[in-house]
């Protein structure tokens, strides 16, 4: 079952970046790429990234660049139509992002310039970092295996059968970084009604939208408290639930800003190896303790995923 499993998600990827790299002149349908994977964009996103070390998005940029680096390297390609063919409007905005991944502005990057022997420079490789191992193949090479992610410390994951979650909430829409705006509103609503005073009471975030599909600005998010079924919920709190069944639960500890990393281990590392799949309804974090409270390396964070 396990390898079965393993299978299913590494045949799923594989065959998206092979889609990626064989249509950079595309734009990327990454909902249409999601449902070839047969799971949610929100949850093939973080599949992906956990297991090749970048996003569709991101290696779809990434090729892109290279396949410009390499024409550069051929010597018959004006600068100009090679921006245009790797999807920047202006050859100022090319010339600058090119910079930032070679180090040189394009026209530095040409034979002319790079030749061994000429003032101590090695030959030039279009290549950029790619922990994946996989990059542009020019016209005639051979298509490369992708290299799934693995090692890093142990992940403490366990399988909970979760009950049914009544959460009181104040929905965010925007930048998730910033749902900390709405768990103020929600403690100057909560704290004041008693919410806190109950024993199951537990502060919770739900993510709704992939961040590679939707606009920064049209992001949704609940920042919530687990309520009990008799409690009244005061004006300004929305309601939502999140339905019982089999949950992975893995927990982190340390910075809200290594959370990112610690999905896409959970989803890219632990759930290819473990026989499950994704199941219906949302992921959530429970935050166990607080800025407030403890100190950053301290918070205690627990992440969830349904399981079929």
């Amino acid at each position: 079952m396990k390898t079965e499993t393993r299978s299913f998600y590494e045949d799923a990827v594989s065959r998206t970046v092979s889609r990626v790299a064989s249509q950079l002149d595309d734009a990327l349908d990454l909902a249409r790429l999601a449902r070839g994977a047969a799971l949610s964009p929100f949850h093939f996103h973080r599949v992906f990234r956990g297991m090749v070390g970048e996003t569709p998005l991101e290696l779809h940029r990434r090729l892109r660049m290279e396949r410009a680096a390499w024409r550069i390297l051929q010597g018959d390609a004006g600068i100009t139509a090679v921006a245009f063919d790797a999807g920047y409007e202006t050859h100022e905005a090319f010339t600058r992002a090119f910079r930032h991944f070679y180090g040189v502005p394009p026209s530095s990057f040409r034979p002319h310039a790079s030749r061994e022997g000429k003032d101590g420079a090695l030959p030039r490789s279009f290549e950029l970092a790619a922990r994946c191992g996989v990059h542009f193949n020019p016209p005639g090479s051979a298509e490369p295996n992708v290299h799934f992610m693995s090692g890093g410390q142990p992940m403490n994951v366990e399988i909970k059968e979760m009950p049914e979650l009544r959460v009181a909430t104040v929905r965010h829409i925007g930048p998730y970084p910033r749902i900390s705006e709405a768990f103020g509103k929600l403690g100057a609503i909560a704290g004041p009604a008693g919410l806190y005073a109950y024993p199951e009471a537990a502060m919770i975030a739900v993510y709704y939208d992939d961040p590679d599909t939707t606009l920064p600005e049209e992001l949704r998010s609940d920042a919530g408290i687990s309520v009990p079924e008799r409690q009244a919920l005061p004006d300004g709190l929305g309601e939502a639930r999140i339905r019982a069944g089999r949950y992975a639960c893995m927990t982190h500890r340390g910075s809200y800003k290594k959370l990112g990393d610690a999905w896409s281990r959970l989803m890219g590392e632990w759930l290819p190896r473990s026989g499950e799949r994704v199941g219906e309804g949302v992921s959530f974090e429970v935050y166990r303790n607080h800025p407030g409270n403890a100190e950053e390396a301290e918070l205690k964070t627990e992440l969830f995923v349904p399981l079929a």
